[in-house]
């Protein structure tokens, strides 16, 4: 950056000639482009803004008229300041007419007391300069490193903000073309104060090319997109202190650069990443992580949501999980295996989240893990939660339905997908655990066998509640103590596997004979299979009571082994 006239009057050559400024000393933060050394009235035309005029004033016009004009010219042109070494032509002071047109003009106008060799001005002001375009030239280097680290990494939108705000000392936002909040850093600064009321204080940002400042708003900004597709805006706001933006001149030009370059390295991420999935539903993804982990402060996830255009804060949120049903993810394969699941969960993810959009409900949603697809709902009333559950349930079976008619399946048949939602909670901080429990719910429906639209903690059955509690100890000594002997039996003579003997024998009702059907053995064989089974659990297969513990045992081991 180069240096204003306050900081050249603070040099030593400067105060050696013992400065003293006399008008416009609103200008003193003026900038320095250049020093000249001038004793003709009309050197107004060799200049171009900007340079810092040294003059012994014998060359300057005698009347007041002439000097008036000559302060007017210098004005016009856009100097920084005018210095005048009192001695040769004004003994004391500089004429009253000079003093009063620069302050009119708000010109910096100094007068050094003291005879002051011109030439050690210029070098130290033009040493000054010279370093400034060095560490510009070294931050500009560092910049383009740094960005081409990020988009050789492929580093996520919000690491490339934070980079950006780090080298630039400045807060940055990022946001979509509907002026939300995709990522920010405020640089130390209030995150609070600097997103409130975004929209509104981003649509007072008046553009003037891709890439401009808003001197009144302080924001230096670019647009963000390539091959002709924009898809956001890239902000830093410049200044940080308390000098008003006029005054410091606009932003460096590194900053120009750096902002461009971040923008750049943004819009190369998102044609990397254009078939995995939006940029919004990245950022949805990183909020329900960061509920579910605890990987960000309550405070700071509820903020993020709330620039993006879903508060979570005063709302009623209920946490909705939707997955595949046991049977199609086992055909497809596990959704995490390869490519082709990796894109059926996505398809899942924006039918999920475009069916929140048809019900009009606002909320996060994206893919949870390689199975499930999560959102939390944010109503503004208790009072909606089932009137809004179904609206999404419905809409979700019409999205579905519209995207594949020949081969997707309405929720009630077969094959379809399930929608399990968890209890509904008051605050941002309970929002987990109504996450959690209906990831619960939606794993405990698949191993039941009821259909329906929306799937809560007291219908998902015996299965469900087994599923649930399968990381209980007690339930699982249960199942040892029901189980283990015939299940050590079956390691021992695999050939025979009797536990799908006892299996076959309780979902029949325990009808011996509809059982060996369909079994195709006969009823002597497996009337013998049934003994050998009852003496080595020592239970009395025709007994409701032993039956009925062997059943539940039996749906236990499943979800433990499930699990």
């Amino acid at each position: 950056m180069f240096p204003t006239v306050r900081e050249v009057l603070a040099l030593d050559p400067v105060r050696h000639g013992g400065p003293r400024v006399v008008a416009g000393t609103a200008g003193l933060d003026r900038l320095v482009r250049w020093v000249h050394a001038a004793e003709v009235p009309d050197i107004a035309a060799l200049l171009s803004g900007g340079e810092l005029v040294l003059t012994t004033g014998i060359g300057l016009p005698g009347d007041d008229a002439g000097l008036r004009a000559f302060i007017g010219e210098l004005a016009d042109v856009g100097v920084s300041g005018l210095l005048v070494e009192l001695g040769r032509r004004y003994p004391a002071a500089v004429p009253r007419a000079m003093v009063a047109a620069a302050e009119h003009r708000n010109l910096p106008l100094v007068e050094l007391c003291r005879v002051t060799p011109f030439v050690r001005i210029t070098e130290a002001v033009h040493g000054l300069i010279v370093d400034a375009q060095l560490t510009e030239l070294r931050a500009t280097e560092e910049i383009h490193q740094r960005f081409t680290e990020l988009s050789v990494e492929g580093a996520e939108p919000a690491e490339v903000v934070r980079q950006a705000a780090e080298l630039a000392g400045c807060p940055v936002v990022l946001e979509n073309l509907s002026r939300q909040v995709l990522a920010y850093d405020p640089a130390g600064e209030s995150a609070e104060l600097l997103l409130r009321g975004w929209e509104q204080h981003s649509r007072r940002i008046r553009p003037t090319g891709r890439t401009g400042y808003d001197p009144d708003a302080g924001w230096l900004y670019t647009t963000v997109g390539a091959r002709g597709q924009d898809w956001g805006r890239l902000l830093l706001r410049w200044p940080t202190g308390e000098l008003p933006a006029a005054a410091t001149g606009g932003p460096p030009t590194r900053l120009t650069i750096l902002i461009e370059r971040a923008a750049s390295t943004l819009a190369l991420g998102r044609l990397i990443r254009r078939d995995a999935e939006g940029l919004e539903r990245q950022i949805h993804r990183t909020l329900l992580t960061a509920l579910l982990d605890h990987t960000r402060p309550v405070d700071e996830v509820a903020l993020r949501a709330r620039a993006l255009g879903v508060p979570l804060d005063r709302r009623h949120l209920v946490g909705v999980v939707v997955r595949y049903r046991a049977d199609e993810a086992g055909a497809a394969g596990p959704a995490g295996g390869g490519p082709a699941g990796q894109a059926r969960l996505r398809d899942l993810a924006e039918a999920v989240s475009q069916a929140l959009r048809d019900a009009e409900l606002s909320g996060l949603a994206s893919s949870l893990d390689d199975q499930a697809v999560g959102a939390v709902l944010a109503l503004r009333d208790a009072g909606d939660e089932d009137r809004a559950l179904t609206a999404f349930a419905t809409a979700l079976d019409r999205v579905r339905l519209d995207a594949a008619p020949t081969t997707v399946r309405p929720y009630g048949a077969p094959g379809g997908v399930i929608v399990a939602a968890g209890s509904g909670v008051g605050t941002v901080r309970e929002a987990r655990r109504s996450l959690i429990e209906a990831r619960q719910v939606a794993d405990a429906a698949r191993r039941g066998r009821r259909d329906l639209p929306v799937f809560r903690l007291p219908q998902v059955g015996l299965a469900g509640l087994l599923h649930l509690l399968r990381d209980e100890p007690r339930l699982q000594t249960f199942v040892e103590r029901e189980l283990g002997p015939l299940l050590t039996h079956d390691a021992e003579h695999p050939r025979e596997q009797l536990l799908g003997t006892l299996r076959g024998y309780l979902d029949s009702g325990r009808n011996k004979s509809a059982a060996a059907a369909a079994a195709h053995l006969s009823r002597p064989a497996y009337y013998e299979r049934l003994a050998r089974i009852g003496r080595i659990l020592r239970v009395d297969l025709d007994s409701v009571d032993d039956c009925l513990s062997l059943h539940v045992a039996l749906l236990a081991l499943d979800a433990v082994r499930d699990g």
